[in-house]
């Protein structure tokens, strides 16, 4: 079950990372318009179908959610915070391009996500020496990366633009570090709803409920911050635009069934690899990780990296390299 676990996770890193692809063929719609119209179906409407595939024969989902409050709430104000960083993980491939925005966002997400949630969930003592040599590794990775985005951005004659139109190295840094702070609240909303399932429930499909909660918050977050750019942009009629909604509709449907995917692979795999406790500790870090490489493989793909050195490419496969490794070394230690 080991290499089938680790598979799933892996499928399901790649569609996360593939999501964005489909945006690029959404015709005329602002990005407030297509965000929140994405959002419905990444944060709610799989994520749903997800939850209720957790549900017994007999049992009621949100009966179940009614029975726990707490631990609702505070999964829900986690995603919350989650969506701060889903907004910003947005604005951070708007400004670096899918390969350096989302290489810096998930690994800084993958590293603060592996060591806050022991923290606030309190079982600290699962923060071992391991974990935090991991930790310190995955910062390492991620300060690797920045520098070969820095390299890039030096060698590109404009700036990076020739493949990404808004590309702003300093501004993009800092929306993607953030981006990754608050990303990693996924996985505390994760830890503390735990507890929100079945005895019954199959262990692949145990953390589901939680994720509902945890998505439902995020878009809370992205729908009020999406609403008020259709207000202040005067972007309304996007929604009116009756000969493209079949078609932007349809894609936004794809990106948001391919992103949930990465959540739904993660469940599954965990719900595997049960007798790698080690492993399951670091599951999140694991899929993280893989987001980043197959994320760097679209980037090369689309030419977001046409015009660096070989010393640029190699600084980066270097980051990339030292941030898978920090995902396993805990396990090797």
């Amino acid at each position: 079950m080991l290499f089938l676990g680790l598979l799933i996770i892996a499928i399901g890193a790649f569609c996360q990372s593939s999501s964005y692809v489909p945006i690029n063929r959404i015709k005329d719609w602002s990005w407030e318009s297509y965000w929140l119209v994405q959002g419905v179906f990444a944060y709610l409407l799989f994520p749903l179908v997800g939850a209720l595939v957790a549900v017994p024969s007999g049992e009621s989902l949100f009966a179940m959610y009614a029975s726990h409050p707490k631990e609702v709430l505070l999964t829900m104000f986690f995603g919350v915070l989650w969506g701060v960083g889903g907004l910003t993980f947005g604005l951070s491939m708007r400004y670096l391009g899918v390969a350096l925005g989302q290489s810096i966002a998930l690994g800084t997400c993958a590293g603060l996500g592996t060591i806050l949630t022991p923290v606030f969930t309190g079982r600290t003592s699962d923060l071992t020496p391991a974990v935090l040599i991991g930790v310190a590794v995955t910062l390492a990775g991620i300060a690797i990366i920045g520098w070969a985005g820095a390299l890039k951005s030096r060698e590109t004659g404009d700036g990076g633009k020739n493949a990404v139109k808004e590309f702003n190295f300093r501004k993009g840094i800092l929306v993607a570090l953030m981006a990754g702070f608050m990303s990693a609240c996924f996985n505390i909303g994760l830890g503390f709803g735990s507890s929100l399932a079945w005895d019954s429930t199959p262990e692949i499909f145990s953390t589901l409920p939680a994720t509902l909660l945890v998505t439902s918050g995020g878009f809370l977050t992205n729908a009020a911050y999406c609403l008020w750019q259709n207000s202040h942009n005067g972007t309304w009629s996007d929604y009116g635009k009756k000969s493209l909604r079949v078609n932007n509709l349809l894609f936004c449907a794809l990106a948001g069934l391919l992103w949930y995917s990465q959540f739904f692979g993660l469940s599954l795999g965990k719900g595997l690899l049960k007798d790698f406790p080690v492993l399951i500790s670091f599951s999140w870090c694991i899929l993280m990780a893989l987001n980043v490489t197959f994320s760097n493989v679209w980037g090369i793909i689309l030419k977001e990296w046409r015009g660096c050195s070989k010393k640029t490419v190699s600084v980066l496969v270097l980051g990339l390299v030292v941030l898978i490794v920090s995902c396993f070394l805990p396990q090797i230690l």
